[in-house]
């Protein structure tokens, strides 16, 4: 359960980082948001590694499904935009598939 709450914070992080990107380059906000932005996204990688999980590309494939829902929520929470139904159904299937892959059985 720690490693989800991992994805959790490093989608967070990354959604942040990369936003701070979008407001200076398409919002005129001022270049200082780029260095917390750059803070942002190290923060996010380094929570990243911190997934139980023996291979990197399944961390990386169980993360992507959890930045989806994280990008709606973003999309709600912070830009004041109601997910459509549509955005809710993909977000369903997509943690969906973040529980195949990060708790399926290994042999």
């Amino acid at each position: 359960m720690r490693s989800l709450l991992y994805f959790g914070f490093a989608s967070f992080f990354e959604i942040a980082g990369c936003f701070a990107f979008w407001a200076v380059l398409r919002l005129g906000r001022s270049p200082a948001w780029l260095s917390a932005g750059l803070a942002s996204l190290v923060l996010f990688a380094w929570l990243l590694t911190r997934v139980e999980t023996s291979a990197a590309g399944r961390a990386y494939a169980t993360y992507g499904g959890v930045y989806i829902v994280a990008s709606l929520l973003w999309l709600w929470l912070v830009e004041g935009r109601l997910p459509d139904r549509w955005d809710v159904g993909g977000g369903a299937l997509c943690l969906m598939g973040v529980g195949v892959i990060f708790f399926g059985p290994r042999t």
